[in-house]
């Protein structure tokens, strides 16, 4: 027996029918080759503008890292933060050693007054002076040189807060104010 050729195209599975791709790219030809040069002037645009942004980046890139050749960038950054942490630890050094200083520097003698005068009249010359020494609280003391023919006499005293328990001389307290001003 013979089977029949329609019973055997029916048990086939539908094929779909060809498509003419002439027929469908011939009515929008113009359409196509427009599109297919806006994208192509598109992406020209484009690749002139990454080429500009990576020339920029390399010139960039090159300014970071001059004087490092072949190395990367990596380890040009690496070297960077190892002097920032180098400086920092120096300033931190300089900052410890400046506050020894500051606290040395209030107990040492900032403040000088010096008078030089004649308290005798048969002597020539101030020969004699009156000089305060005192540091930034107002303590220290006054050296008084009394200066005549027969020797030179030297007294010290004592100044706490710009004040001195022992009475002083028109010209020591003149020093002790030159002092203060």
């Amino acid at each position: 027996m013979r089977a029949n050729p329609r019973l055997l195209d029916s048990k086939r599975p539908s094929e779909d029918p060809r498509i003419d791709l002439d027929a469908l790219i011939e009515p929008n030809l113009g359409a196509l080759v427009v599109g297919l040069v806006a994208a192509v002037l598109a992406l020209a645009t484009a690749s002139v503008i990454l080429a500009r942004r990576t020339r920029h980046l390399d010139a960039r890139l090159r300014g970071i890292t001059r004087g490092a050749e072949g190395r990367s960038l990596e380890a040009i950054l690496d070297a960077h933060l190892e002097k920032v942490y180098a400086i920092s630890r120096q300033l931190d050094d300089v900052a410890a050693r400046t506050a020894i200083l500051e606290a040395a520097q209030r107990n040492s003698f900032q403040r000088v007054g010096l008078v030089r005068y004649n308290p005798f009249e048969e002597t020539g010359g101030n020969q004699s002076f009156a000089l305060a020494l005192l540091d930034a609280a107002g303590d220290g003391w006054v050296l008084s040189s009394l200066h005549a023919r027969s020797g030179t006499r030297v007294y010290a005293k004592a100044i706490t807060g710009g004040r001195s328990d022992a009475g002083l001389s028109a010209e020591e307290t003149a020093a002790i104010a030159q002092a203060t001003t």
